[in-house]
């Protein structure tokens, strides 16, 4: 990655797009610095990250800003779903146990899987298991949630169930930054697109005017090879 110049804003949905490859997921474990930038700076909601100057204090005050949804699910095989969902909270001392699993089920609730919070993964679909995924993010109420072509390891008849529980969250407003190919679900629920391609950002700027496929250029071509998926709105 070089010359990245990116700011989000609270509240909105950012998509980053571009052929596989080019970095887009690069750029989004920086963020949490699962992968830290060898020059300039991250900053997430007030926590700053120079480059060189990187402590695990300062990885663990980034962190505590933001959230990771995975394209594998990273799910524990041998926690229920409620259990998945607390374990964060409980671990960083955020909550009390009790107090954990309340939230954990509301949250389960909110993404329309409380019925299955005493199930274990392995009964779980990969749609299922991804919003779960998902719900762990929510639980712990961070800044900022990422999410990693939060799609790509599902079988088709899977996705749509994942798609619409982000535009849900999109929706009440939670910042979102994700890496996704679902050009027509981008366009619909971001505020912003970040095309990127070769490591460099190529272009940003409003995801209903960058996402359109209508203006020639490198873009559109890219946007109009992929199919599209629509969501209910």
């Amino acid at each position: 990655m070089k010359q990245i110049n990116l700011e989000v804003e609270e509240g909105t949905v950012t998509a980053f797009v571009g052929p596989s490859g080019s970095g887009k997921t690069t750029l989004l474990r920086t963020l949490n610095l699962l992968q830290e930038p060898s020059e300039g700076s991250v900053e997430v909601n007030g926590s700053v990250a120079e480059a060189g100057h990187i402590s695990k204090q300062v990885i663990a005050q980034v962190r505590q800003n933001s959230a990771m949804v995975f394209q594998q699910f990273n799910l524990f095989k041998n926690k229920t779903a409620l259990e998945n969902v607390a374990a964060p909270l409980i671990l960083n001392g955020q909550l009390p146990k009790a107090a954990a699993r309340q939230r954990a089920q509301e949250v389960l609730e909110q993404v329309g899987l409380g019925q299955v919070a005493h199930q274990y993964p392995v009964t779980l679909s990969g749609g299922q298991q991804q919003r779960v995924s998902i719900a762990r993010a929510i639980a712990v109420r961070p800044k900022v949630i990422l999410l990693d072509e939060p799609t790509s390891a599902l079988d088709p008849e899977l996705v749509e169930s994942v798609l619409q529980t982000i535009a849900a969250l999109a929706r009440e407003h939670i910042t979102m930054v994700l890496v996704t190919h679902e050009m027509e679900f981008a366009r619909q629920i971001a505020d912003q697109a970040v095309f990127i391609e070769d490591g460099e950002i190529l272009d940003q700027g409003p995801a209903k005017e960058l996402l359109s496929g209508d203006q020639p250029g490198r873009i559109s071509t890219f946007v109009n090879s992929l199919e599209k998926v629509e969501i209910e709105k």
